[in-house]
């Protein structure tokens, strides 16, 4: 076995104007074995003329082998699943003959399809918001690329109510639209309409994880033209920024029945007893006066005939 101690380096002179390297080993006591290497090569040696050490440098930045740089990739970049759903990943890389690669995930993993540079994981039993990591080994260097799994709850359930359902014309009424269970309500939105109109929308800020009812309450006045239209309420989960689509949930249409205010009962009824009980007394006056006119002119007529 070579020793550091029988190692030596060596000038020597070479060809005037030239210089050799000379490296010594020492492979038992004795006379060094010598193996001399020129810096400097003649044109007519060199195989590359006096381009030779420009075409070294460069074989060497582009051949860096152990060095290789390399990248990994994941397909979707993230992920918005349904509780206990399941979904495809595709885990690639750049790297020509990776070594190792894999996918590192609590969840439920199992390999569809792969290739040399590519592989693809059907994840399932997805329960709550995870990280999964595709990972490859290229010449002994190992990177990651995270992905981001979020879990919704999609609003499979809209509910309207008007309260009341009959109103008159310029009275008050209640818009009531509630979806329970939903998540995250952060992405939610709530669209009250009248026929195709659009009434009234409503956006949450709450960043709670678990499922939540989300409620919207309006309060409006009612007019002639509302009896002719449906009142509904729409939901929009807006996933696009968790890597998914927007879902959307309608209730079932309502009706309003709009009427024109009439005047009390109880009034109209004091008006007609009070124009009867007029009515009687007004008559009563006249028959009084008539028969008393009568009357009279019997009695005048009675005495005439006796003066007579």
């Amino acid at each position: 076995m070579w020793s550091p101690a029988h190692r030596r380096l060596e000038f020597r002179a070479a060809a005037p104007g030239h210089h050799s390297l000379t490296w010594a080993h020492h492979l038992s006591p004795g006379s060094p074995q010598l193996f001399t290497v020129s810096l400097w090569m003649p044109l007519k040696m060199s195989p590359f003329g006096c381009w030779g050490l420009p075409a070294a440098l460069l074989a060497l930045f582009c051949c860096p082998g152990s060095g290789e740089t390399f990248e990994v990739h994941t397909y979707p970049e993230q992920l918005a699943v349904e509780p206990g759903g399941s979904t495809l990943i595709n885990c690639s890389t750049s790297c020509a003959l990776p070594d190792t690669s894999g996918l590192e995930t609590t969840l439920t993993k199992t390999l569809v399809a792969s290739g040399t540079q590519w592989k693809q994981y059907l994840v399932s039993n997805v329960s709550q918001d995870t990280i999964i990591y595709c990972y490859f080994t290229c010449s002994g260097k190992q990177k990651l690329k995270g992905l981001n799994v979020s879990v919704f709850y999609p609003p499979k359930q809209v509910l309207l109510k008007l309260k009341p359902t009959r109103v008159a014309v310029g009275g008050s009424f209640t818009i009531e639209c509630w979806v329970p269970n939903v998540a995250p309500l952060e992405s939610l939105t709530l669209t009250l309409l009248r026929g195709k109109e659009a009434m009234h929308n409503q956006t949450f800020r709450t960043m709670a994880l678990a499922p939540q009812e989300a409620t919207v309450t309006r309060n409006a006045t009612a007019h002639k033209e509302d009896g002719r239209h449906n009142f509904s309420c729409r939901a929009d989960l807006d996933l696009r920024s968790l890597g998914g689509d927007i879902i959307h949930g309608v209730s079932e249409p309502q009706t309003l029945k709009v009427y024109e205010p009439r005047p009390d009962n109880q009034m109209v009824v004091i008006i007609t007893v009070v124009s009867v009980l007029l009515f009687l007394f007004v008559t009563s006056i006249l028959l009084c006066f008539v028969f008393g006119q009568h009357w009279r002119q019997r009695q005048m007529g009675a005495y005439r005939v006796q003066g007579a």
